[in-house]
């Protein structure tokens, strides 16, 4: 079965390949018939318009769990920061505002539950097991720690844990990510499934 995918998809911002954004389709509609979704670190919600079009599809929902003050990188003089995402009353970055016009536009409003929250925070009382879970928030060593011990527990046996953003390479990217991706195949809880370009798929066992 094809998804339509939101028309405004290529014009939302975000770090998210399109072959990535396609696994994501296809992993999300395998798992999540019966059980939500779950993406760390949404952003504009480029991600989350791809997970969201897939439990659509399969009668589903998607929890979208950022704090819209932008990671590590997203601060001003850094190297992903946008001028047009930085709040000047506030002197925060705010992301929430796109983000939810963007999901808005894609008419899928009805399939995702924002959370505007930290990572933490979110995982703190969590009990619902998921199909999927896409990590792909902060990308310090402590962000990615936090985010992989606060939700891949959570991933039902024959889910997903999704990571982004893997560089086997430390010279092509930050090993925070690769780092949880190889701690969940040494942790004997999920195998690896496959890398389609940055991004890691592991099944839960």
């Amino acid at each position: 079965m094809t998804i339509a995918l939101p028309a405004n998809i290529d014009s939302v911002k975000g770090f998210l390949d399109k072959e990535e954004g396609q696994a994501l389709v296809e992993y999300a509609r395998a798992a999540c018939a019966k059980l939500p979704a779950l993406e760390v670190g949404s952003y504009c919600g480029k991600s989350t318009l791809y997970l969201a079009a897939a439990c659509q599809s399969v009668g589903s929902i998607v929890y979208a769990v950022d704090h819209h003050r932008g990671s590590e990188e997203h601060q001003p003089g850094e190297e992903y920061h946008d001028p047009v995402l930085f709040d000047s009353q506030a002197q925060k970055m705010d992301s929430f505002r796109e983000f939810r016009a963007n999901i808005d536009a894609a008419g899928l409003t009805d399939s995702v539950v924002p959370i505007v929250a930290t990572s933490a925070v979110a995982a703190k009382m969590w009990q619902t097991p998921l199909g999927l879970v896409f990590i792909d928030g902060g990308h310090s060593e402590a962000a990615a720690q936090a985010d992989y011990h606060g939700w891949a527990r959570h991933v039902a046996p024959g889910g997903f844990l999704a990571i982004h953003d893997l560089f086997p390479n430390p010279e092509e990217g930050g090993q925070a990510p690769i780092n949880i991706w190889r701690q969940a195949q040494a942790s004997g809880l999920f195998e690896s499934v496959e890398v389609r370009k940055t991004l890691g798929i592991l099944r839960r066992i």
